[in-house]
């Protein structure tokens, strides 16, 4: 394959991807007293028995180095109306918690107003290209039913809109 042909194909997949409708996640972790945090789209239920989930997050990430020495990590999903907090986490260089509400939730910075809290231990790292795939064992879930989750699909923010089921 020549490289020509590897642009169109990353081209053509990061296009198609952009149509793949994702929640929206603030994943957190601590190192020492100092939150981080990055925003994700590539989260996905991994197992119920036992309760597993799975995270990707680019070999870059200063979040997945601060995984990698903790072996600990929170999900935060966040609810519709928080796409300014998704914006803020998915820049570089700056306290990206500064005015951003939070809580100390078993010593992982959970995000106030998010619609689901998944506290994790990490159990395995697996290559996955340009990130790395880590596996967390759900330690933690809370949830509220009466917040939408934010989704990111089409290179917008939105929510899930069920569809009627009228005959």
């Amino acid at each position: 394959m020549t490289q020509a042909v590897d642009d169109r194909l990353a081209n053509t997949f990061r296009d198609g991807m952009a149509h793949l409708c994702a929640p929206v996640t603030i994943i957190t972790t601590m190192d020492d007293d100092r939150p981080h945090g990055t925003t994700v789209s590539a989260v996905m239920s991994l197992s119920m028995d036992p309760p597993l989930i799975a995270i990707a997050l680019a070999h870059t990430s200063e979040s997945l180095e601060i995984i990698r020495r903790t072996n600990r990590f929170g999900v935060n999903i966040l609810s519709a109306s928080q796409h300014p907090v998704a914006m803020q986490f998915a820049g570089k260089g700056r306290d990206k918690f500064l005015d951003v509400p939070w809580t100390d939730a078993d010593g992982m910075p959970r995000i106030s107003g998010a619609a689901i809290w998944i506290n994790c231990a990490a159990t395995s790292f697996v290559d996955g290209g340009d990130h790395l795939i880590v596996v967390g064992a759900v330690q933690d879930v809370e949830h509220d039913t009466a917040l939408a989750p934010l989704t990111y699909h089409g290179r917008r923010f939105g929510t899930h809109v069920p569809v009627d089921n009228q005959s």
